[in-house]
């Protein structure tokens, strides 16, 4: 059954066991119809009317609900996603996927559809553990190919 960005956002809100707020509802339904990671002030120009502490907040509860993701970028300017795997399978799941980062016009978006990304960091694992040795441990590994978009490569 295909649904609306709304109705997915309703339905992971009402499954994810936080509460399902008029922002909350809002700014997931957008993240699940972007085609790309959003900065926090993509999204606040969709919501001129939501309070700034607000749109922040409800950015941060979804984050650590797992429903969209926190992408850090090295222009120190932090992009939201929607949670392919939340979309897909309509359940949360962990961030596993990379990301593709143009960079002339700074968008980022996620690597979703192929095994490739997670291959990658289990290779990198398997290195920290033989280069550093047993006791180390990794918790989060960030994979982005940086490059030029689309739109941008035809400039």
């Amino acid at each position: 059954m295909n649904r609306s960005p709304l109705q997915l956002a309703q339905h992971l809100l009402e499954t994810s066991g936080i509460r399902n707020t008029d922002a909350r509802r809002n700014v997931l339904s957008m993240l699940l119809g972007a085609s790309r990671a959003l900065t926090h002030l993509e999204v606040q120009e969709d919501f001129p009317d939501m309070d700034r502490v607000t749109l922040y907040r409800t950015l941060d509860c979804l984050t650590e609900a797992g429903l969209i993701h926190k992408i850090s970028g090295d222009d120190r300017v932090f992009r939201y996603s929607a949670s392919h795997e939340a979309q897909v399978q309509g359940v949360q799941q962990q961030h596993q996927h990379g990301h593709f980062k143009c960079t002339r016009c700074t968008r980022v978006f996620c690597l979703t559809g192929t095994e490739a990304p997670l291959a990658v960091q289990k290779q990198l694992q398997h290195s920290l553990q033989a280069t550093l040795g047993s006791g180390f441990q990794s918790h989060e590994i960030e994979l982005t190919i940086k490059g030029w978009c689309a739109a941008c490569a035809q400039t």
